[in-house]
């Protein structure tokens, strides 16, 4: 499924079964000022909240060769202060009002974000306008930085079996393209990166013309873009490189990743295949994987479940999703971890025939049906939270996307037949686009 979807699916059982028809789409307003930024805005009048983000579009597919982690890299250091506003500031308003703040970074974009009172967030703008271009850098605040990262890289990669072959799996689906390279950086790489480093990406995409500003919540749109205006809109335009990335051969080989460590408790299997994003999508095929990935393995009355875990009961648990909200590529990924002593290999044979029995007699209407109710949730939640709501009209938009496309996507999917599905299974469930995990206990 799009990548914004996981942040609801863990809501499903809190929401009750809608049809499309009551579903209604907020009245979003989008505006563009004359620096080029823009601005989204999602009033939700239910409580007194406001969330204001602000995204670049850029990411850590778009680090320089041989500076894995460097997008990264300013996430962290645009906490650092400014001539303006020295380090803590923010932090510390934020803070004194009760409000939330995070920031995160993927493979196409990096976001920012604040949960405050609504009387807050002109002072948010004035705040994220400052360090949009204002953040100070030398050698006493990169470095130490440096080492802050590759501590938190010890402790979410490299200390967790499971991250560690995610990784390399990751890197072997895509050979070529920068998606192959993790978001945290190459440990060899992040200890190379400098304060040259640092400032030349800043300087050239946090830019107005290359961000986006989403505030959802207890606001009115007109007064959220005086305030953008004011802000933001005093910020000299400046001119952004073209995005160039290479593109990813056709895959024909099958690859496989095998890792033994003796802090593995639990062994499991996993498959990635290469599919496209829906950016790249042929027309119904990107809707397709994500209704295949929900009858596969995306619920408890999916077929994987039933087979693995209430039949046969070889599984602990397995599922299977679709990520398809990228700029360029995505992946299907279908994973299991076995019961017992039940092996890998014996595991994986049994998720095999599953798998050969979509692509071969496909999946039938009414799996198709419970799948389109069910992904009905999601989008009946996504009006319940506007953190969340804000997260997926900000990627979306991020990666190339419109504001379209998230309010018709459950449309999308209701134009979609048996027959797509059990085309788009035939097309990319191929072993020859895919790579396979093996996680077991062993030596390290």
């Amino acid at each position: 499924m799009r990548n914004w979807l996981p942040l609801l699916l863990a809501f499903l059982l809190t929401v009750r079964l809608a049809d499309a028809s009551e579903i209604q789409a907020p009245d979003v307003s989008r505006f563009v000022l004359n620096n080029g930024l823009e601005l989204v805005v999602i009033p939700d009048r239910r409580a007194p909240v406001a969330t204001h983000m602000i995204w670049y579009k850029v990411g850590a597919a778009d680090d320089p060769r041989g500076k894995s982690g460097l997008a990264h890299f300013l996430e962290h250091l645009l906490f650092k202060g400014t001539s303006t506003y020295p380090e803590g500031a923010f932090s510390n308003a934020i803070s004194e009002i009760g409000g939330e703040e995070n920031a995160f970074t993927s493979a196409d974009y990096t976001a920012y974000y604040q949960k405050i009172a609504p009387s807050a967030l002109r002072q948010m703008m004035v705040f994220e306008a400052d360090r949009m271009r204002n953040v100070v850098l030398s050698e006493d605040v990169v470095l130490p930085e440096l080492e802050v990262i590759l501590e938190e890289r010890s402790q979410r990669i490299d200390s967790n079996p499971g991250a560690i072959i995610s990784e390399y799996a990751q890197a072997a689906l895509f050979v070529h393209h920068p998606y192959g390279n993790p978001v945290i950086g190459w440990e060899h790489e992040i200890r190379q990166l400098t304060l040259e480093d640092a400032i030349s990406f800043y300087d050239v995409w946090y830019q107005p013309s290359n961000a986006i500003v989403v505030v959802a919540g207890d606001v009115d749109a007109d007064e959220v873009l005086s305030m953008a205006r004011d802000t933001y809109g005093a910020i000299t335009k400046s001119s952004i490189p073209q995005r160039v990335r290479v593109v990813e051969p056709p895959a024909v080989v099958s690859r496989k990743v095998e890792y033994e460590d003796q802090r593995v408790t639990s062994p499991s299997w996993r498959r990635i295949y290469l599919v496209p994003s829906y950016r790249l999508a042929d027309e119904r095929d990107a809707e397709a994987l994500d209704l295949l990935a929900m009858i596969l393995g995306g619920a408890t009355s999916s077929r994987l479940h039933g087979s693995l875990v209430l039949g046969s009961e070889i599984a602990s648990y397995s599922g299977a999703y679709n990520s398809a909200s990228s700029r360029d590529m995505g992946s299907f990924t279908i994973y299991a971890e076995p019961r017992g002593d039940t092996d890998l290999k014996t595991l994986e044979r049994s998720v095999d025939e599953e798998i050969q029995k979509v692509v071969q007699d496909g999946v039938t209407q009414n799996e198709l049906d419970r799948a389109l109710r069910i992904l009905s949730r999601t989008v009946i939640y996504s009006r319940d939270n506007q953190v969340v709501l804000a997260r997926i009209y900000g990627s979306e938009l991020a990666v190339g996307g419109t504001i379209e496309n998230v309010q018709n996507w459950l449309g999308l999917l209701q134009k979609v037949t048996v027959g797509d599905i059990n085309r788009v299974a035939k097309k990319y469930l191929n072993k020859s686009r895919s790579v396979t995990s093996y996680l077991r206990s062993g030596k390290k």
